[in-house]
């Protein structure tokens, strides 16, 4: 008689159903954005304290220096500054780089314009009602 314990089946049950991520919910049932996005966003890109130009900056000296690694890197940073600022041609232009370096295509490519929309709508869940005002007020000026 088993009045408190779980069976094992019923455990395994629920590990199977797992709570979705934010970004999961974001992405729906489309795989292939969810996977060019999960490891390439920032959670929080203002704590990156870099810009997008000075990661880029960053890499091309390390590729100069022929430190590959570090090239990599500087690149990944400045893709997923690309995605939280929105810019798909720069988005484009640093996964074109990151496969110099890393062998392979980055899943962004296959559809940047539509990955970058998810990582907005990502973003604008999380932008604090303070940082939403700013914006307002510098697209008046």
């Amino acid at each position: 008689m088993k009045i408190f314990k779980k069976s094992i089946k019923e455990k395994k049950e629920e590990q199977l159903i797992q709570k979705k991520t934010d970004l999961e919910e974001i992405c729906g049932d489309d795989r292939e954005i969810y996977e060019a996005l999960k490891d390439t966003i920032f959670l929080d890109p203002k704590k990156v304290g870099i810009t997008m130009e000075e990661a880029e900056q960053r890499a091309k000296e390390s590729e100069e220096a022929g430190d590959s690694i570090k090239t990599r890197i500087n690149y990944q940073i400045a893709l997923g500054l690309a995605i939280w600022e929105g810019n798909v041609k720069e988005v484009i232009k640093f996964a074109k780089e990151l496969r110099k370096f890393s062998g392979a295509e980055h899943p962004i490519l296959k559809n940047p314009e539509k990955a970058v929309e998810k990582a907005q709508q990502y973003y604008r869940k999380y932008q604090k009602p303070e940082e939403k005002k700013e914006e307002k007020k510098e697209e008046e000026k």
